[in-house]
């Protein structure tokens, strides 16, 4: 089995699995008290600490353990609000940001704060000046992440860092997808990350607060972990993290060059294997080991599990995938299609072999999906003013299928209305007519649903 998907979780690496071996005789007892064996662990512990804040860089004074990298992030957010209430209850994240930032700026917005979501390009960026023009006199913390945990994509955080250091605002940065690769540039004031995503135990995350930056711990106050991540320390989990860190940073040049080289491999073969495929995301600005692409009139959730069927575990935004069927709001913010959509994120080590297999499998599962849907031939010179299709009550890529199989019948000129009533279809529609060069003209009410209006343009 190829396991193609580490931007989810990485496997545990060797280093990782000795060291939570070794110190499990080691680590158990309570750093706290100052016999024997508490001072073994604490040994151990502060050992961590100075490793992952070199990793980081930072200092270790400003580096806690918690329990997840989600924890982190919810912590993060939390008390940079707290700490800087005074100044207001504004808040920037990108429209691209991790669930758990999503989920931290709402639970701020329903808590009487307000948000600022800023938008993306269609290679998944911000703009720096899209954060300067965000920046207001009440804005107490901006949330960016360091590379994008769908499409790779790296976001300019030194710019953006610049920006917000200008007027006196902290920067969060979600470093979880790039840690693994370097230390993360710019004059940031929190970072987080999270140990599973590099090949370390799942449990254990990692907060930095720079000094300086005011921070208001929320909820019961601990004395662990100056006071920020309340629990007793899981050292053997914390040891084994610090040490896959370290040990893939070792690793991280000569890996990631290799590892470019095989996704770039896929971003230029797939679109010549395989008709109707977008790779999406930054070409340049992006993590190594990871390419993301959508494929037209496909199930998203069958071609994951024929990929699995031939020995591949990939991951997809599509919304076919998810337990709330809809879109990945990472690839609506950019505007892209998200049915077909597939994100390979190659583990280091990964081997050629399994790069050129999965490139020789693809094709033959995208065409056999594409053929139990129905999937149109391109072409047709029809003449007709104006079509309506009734996708009512179909999912995507139904709608979407159904679309492209109506444009053949009316003019260059003319319009296709699609009645539809699926989420989707909204994101799809128009992503369909980029991809396609033809004219998304708009939505409009209709009886049942929205009507969707496509104008052909050749």
């Amino acid at each position: 089995m190829s396991y193609f998907d580490v931007a989810s979780s990485a496997p545990l690496h060797p280093v990782a699995r000795q060291a939570l071996q070794a110190s499990l005789d080691e680590g158990w007892a309570d750093p706290a008290r100052l016999y024997r064996e508490g001072r073994r662990a604490r040994l151990l512990l502060d050992a961590a600490r100075e490793a992952a804040a070199d990793a980081v860089g930072c200092r270790a004074d400003e580096l806690v353990f918690t329990s997840s990298g989600t924890r982190a992030v919810h912590s993060g957010i939390g008390g940079a609000l707290a700490g800087r209430r005074r100044v207001g209850r504004h808040l920037i994240v990108s429209a691209v940001e991790h669930s758990s930032v999503l989920h931290s700026a709402e639970a701020h917005e329903a808590d009487g704060g307000t948000v600022t979501d800023v938008a993306v390009d269609r290679g998944g960026a911000v703009a720096p000046q899209a954060y300067a023009d965000a920046l207001r006199e009440d804005t107490a913390l901006a949330c960016l992440q360091s590379a994008n945990h769908e499409v790779g994509t790296e976001q300019p955080v030194a710019e953006v860092a610049a920006v917000c250091r200008a007027a006196g605002v902290p920067l969060l940065v979600d470093a979880a997808q790039s840690l693994a690769w370097g230390p993360v540039d710019g004059d940031w004031s929190l970072l987080t990350g999270s140990a599973h995503k590099w090949g370390g135990p799942a449990g254990v995350g990692l907060l930095v607060v720079r000094k300086g930056v005011r921070f208001a711990v929320q909820g019961p106050v601990d004395e662990r972990e100056s006071g920020r991540a309340a629990g007793f320390e899981n050292i053997p989990a914390v040891v084994a993290a610090a040490a896959s860190l370290r040990a893939v940073r070792a690793e991280a040049a000569a890996e990631g060059a290799r590892l470019r080289e095989l996704t770039e491999r896929i971003r230029a073969r797939v679109p010549g294997l395989v008709p109707d495929v977008e790779v999406v995301g930054d070409p340049v600005r992006r993590l190594p080991h990871l390419v993301t692409f959508s494929c037209l009139y496909v199930d998203g959730e069958t071609v994951l599990h024929e990929l699995d069927r031939a020995g591949f575990s990939v991951s997809s935004g599509s919304s076919c995938t998810s337990s709330t069927l809809t879109p990945s709001h990472v690839l609506r913010a950019m505007g892209v299609v998200s049915e077909g959509n597939v994100r390979v994120s190659l583990p280091m080590g990964a081997e050629e072999a399994e790069v050129e297999r999965f490139l020789d499998v693809l094709p033959g599962i995208v065409r056999g999906v594409r053929e139990t849907l129905g999937a149109p031939v391109a072409g047709g010179g029809g003449q007709a003013d104006a079509v309506t299709v009734d996708a009512l009550g179909m999912s995507c890529p139904l709608p979407v299928i159904e679309l492209a199989k109506a444009i053949g019948r009316v003019r260059v000129g003319g319009t296709v209305t699609v009645l539809a009533d699926d989420e989707v279809a909204a994101v799809d529609i128009p992503a369909w007519c980029w991809t396609q060069q033809h004219e998304y003209v708009g939505e409009r009410p209709a009886d049942h649903g929205v009507a969707h209006v496509v104008r052909r343009s050749s």
